[in-house]
């Protein structure tokens, strides 16, 4: 087996990566092609580049629609075994959401890798550069195949499910606070020292309909005002306070929301899991589980709004999507989730 995969698709969204200097600021206006001449020493790795534009947009902008049908394209373009992994390009404001949704919808083996840039092409020390060139690699790399979608940015490799952007502005802003990265790109070569469990997907072909799903954060004296938009939604997370509480003035509205729709419960920090039976008290999470909210463990608020409407997307019933959390934010048996899932064993790529 050799180190190097023959073919990598590169698909460009647009984002700080792809900005030069506008009227009062950068704006998005590199091409796929502009992104790959920029890389010095590109062609010393063998690897064979294709190249298109599919967006130019800051990341702020991107739809699910837009993501959807980037999906579809990499589902037929790695069908074929012509391209052996993707890298997708993109502002890194979304990068976390983009990835896993991809990762969802991708049951293919070929890896697809999604990178940025927190330095613009027009300044000192662009990143940019650097974090394709070792996106590619990744995504050339047998020991990749099978992982779904990665994050690849300052030579570290984070599984999509994982992810975060954790700072604002940093170089070094995504981290995946409960396991630490899956890996480095080393001396241009891909070296992983660990492997996800089980990895989940959805039936691309099985997504009918877009649904609307909510985000609401508790805070400090909430009142609930900011509740009575949700009665429009088809599903709701809500982030609450520490391992998953939130006051009590909200519980009737949380409870007749659940009635209704799928409401999943995450911590707004962050990090760690959303607990089931420690605490007893009215909003507590082990009263908000008996009031029919969905735990989503260690799966954090943003993954498990994409998790939320990609099952609503397929249809999935109340318990259907119970037990995709139980599974994707490793609380529960993998084997239940209803779709056919990777392996976890990884050992034969080490």
């Amino acid at each position: 087996m050799t180190e190097q995969l023959a073919s990598v698709l590169m698909l460009s969204l647009g984002g700080t990566i792809a900005m030069t200097g506008g009227t009062g600021g950068v704006v998005p206006t590199l091409t796929a092609e502009d992104l790959i001449a920029a890389i010095p020493g590109r062609a010393d790795t063998g690897i064979d580049v294709q190249v298109q534009t599919f967006r130019q947009l800051p990341s702020a902008s991107l739809g699910v629609d837009d993501l959807a049908a980037l999906a579809a394209l990499i589902a037929e373009r790695t069908a074929t075994g012509d391209v052996d992994g993707v890298v997708v390009t993109q502002g890194t404001d979304t990068i976390e959401e983009t990835a896993y949704l991809l990762d969802l919808l991708h049951a293919g083996d070929a890896p697809i890798v999604v990178t940025g840039a927190m330095r613009n092409p027009t300044l000192v020390g662009a990143d940019g550069p650097a974090n394709v060139l070792a996106a590619i690699r990744t995504a050339a790399s047998p020991a990749a195949r099978g992982l779904g979608a990665l994050v690849v940015f300052a030579d570290e490799i984070h599984a999509a499910r994982y992810v975060r952007k954790t700072h604002s502005t940093s170089g070094g802003t995504f981290r995946s606070p409960n396991t630490g990265p899956l890996g480095h790109v080393v001396e241009g070569r891909v070296r992983l020292l660990a492997y996800p469990p089980r990895r989940l997907t959805v039936p691309l072909e099985a997504v009918t309909r877009m649904p609307r799903v909510g985000l609401y954060t508790v805070t400090v004296g909430d009142d609930g005002t900011l509740l009575a938009g949700a009665d429009s939604l088809d599903g709701l997370v809500v982030a609450g306070f520490g391992v998953g509480h939130v006051p009590q003035r909200l519980i009737n509205q949380l409870t007749a929301l659940a009635a209704r729709i799928p409401v999943v419960l995450t911590s707004r920090t962050g990090a760690g899991p959303v607990l089931e039976v420690t605490y007893a008290f009215p909003g507590s999470e082990s009263d908000l589980r008996q009031r029919g909210l969905i735990g989503a463990g260690f799966l954090d608020t943003y993954k498990a709004r994409i998790l939320l409407h990609t099952l609503l997307a397929v249809g999935a019933d109340r318990d259907t999507i119970a037990a995709g959390y139980a599974a994707a934010g490793g609380t529960g048996d993998p084997a239940r989730w209803p779709w056919a899932s990777a392996p976890s064993d990884r050992t034969e790529r080490r």
